[in-house]
Parts: C-alpha cells; sequence; structure tokens
C-alpha cells in the first residue's frame, strides 16, 4: 500500500509534571479538569509526573512545574526539568513567587530549625537538627523557578483553576498564547 488515503494520526504531545516546594494543590486543580481529561489524553502523553509514577525524565514538549525552590534537591530536579522539556510553564504562586514556603524568607534558617527542632515542648534536650547525608540541603531562602531558570509561561493562582490550565494547554497545543483575564486568576 502507497499510503494515499491512509490518514497519519498526528504525533501526542509529551508532557511533564513535577511537585517542588508547594502544597500539591496545582496538581489537583489540574485533576479537576475531570472528564476533559479523557479528550486531552487523545493529544498528550504523560511522562514524568506524579499521576504516572513515571520516575525517569524524557525529552518533552512541556513540563509543568509546580512548586518554589526550598532545598538543593528542589533545584537538581528544576535543572534536570529544564533540560528535559522544550516549554517550561510555572504554575502556581508558589512556583512563580515561592507562596506560603517562601514565607520563612524573612527568618534566620539557623534560628528556624533550632526553633523546630530543639525547642519544641515535648522534645528531649538533646534533640538536634537532622544531619543526614540523604537528606537534601536547605537553600537559605525559598526562591521561585525563574530565579534559576528560564520560563516559557506562568499560570497564575493559588492554585490555578482546572479551566484555566485546559484553557492554556489548548491554546499551546494550538500554538497560541493564551492571556488570561482577571476573571481566570484564583487565589483559594
Amino acid at each position: 500500500m502507497s499510503g494515499v488515503g491512509v490518514s497519519q494520526t498526528p504525533p501526542k504531545f509529551r508532557v511533564a509534571t513535577v511537585s517542588l516546594a508547594g502544597c500539591f494543590g496545582c496538581h489537583m486543580s489540574f485533576l479537576d479538569i475531570d472528564e476533559r481529561l479523557f479528550e486531552l489524553i487523545e493529544h498528550i502523553e504523560f511522562d514524568r509526573s506524579p499521576l504516572t509514577d513515571i520516575k525517569t525524565l524524557g525529552q518533552c514538549d512541556i513540563g509543568l512545574i509546580e512548586g518554589g525552590l526550598c532545598n538543593a534537591e528542589n533545584v537538581q530536579v528544576l535543572r534536570d526539568f529544564r533540560a528535559h522539556c522544550k516549554t517550561l510553564v510555572a504554575v502556581g504562586a508558589c512556583a512563580i513567587n515561592g507562596g506560603l514556603p517562601a514565607q520563612r524568607n524573612h527568618l534566620d534558617l539557623a534560628t528556624l530549625l533550632a526553633d523546630v527542632y530543639r525547642c519544641r515542648p515535648g522534645m528531649s534536650s538533646g534533640s538536634a537538627i537532622p544531619n543526614d547525608p540523604e537528606l537534601p540541603l536547605p537553600l537559605n531562602k525559598v526562591r521561585p523557578v525563574h530565579e534559576v531558570v528560564h520560563v516559557d509561561y506562568f499560570l497564575p493562582g493559588c492554585p490555578p483553576s482546572a479551566d484555566t490550565f485546559w484553557r492554556f494547554l489548548c491554546e499551546w497545543m494550538a500554538g497560541r498564547t493564551l492571556h488570561l483575564d482577571h476573571d481566570s486568576l484564583h487565589y483559594d
């Protein structure tokens, strides 16, 4: 058969997602697109994501990053994500400006760790700040993702609404840029 008259299915976009220092609320909002996920899955294939439990990251068309950067591991994951994604999207307040985790930025990190691990009621006087080589080193300040890597798009909100995710992905797959109106911004 020469292929005349045979329709080719267009390739699916490869999408990866990750959550850094945040609450996972943006992923939950993404899942709130509900039955539209079935339509979306006709056009995309998930790569690394907590939604798939795929642990390795391949080359992707788009990466959705939730959460800011509070430790060295977050920075490493972000840089790896940027290297594997043609388009990177900072999703939600934590990724865009540090969000709630950044409220610790006005405190001294050493004092904060001592207050949390040594000076708590009910803790023994010998309690120590965890110092295990398996634990990622905390950053002095929580940082938004755009301070470490180039970000192509920002989806603001805490979390962005399911409709915002849907509209963004539909516009992006069509090769257009989404322009959010004020009603699309969602902060709970």
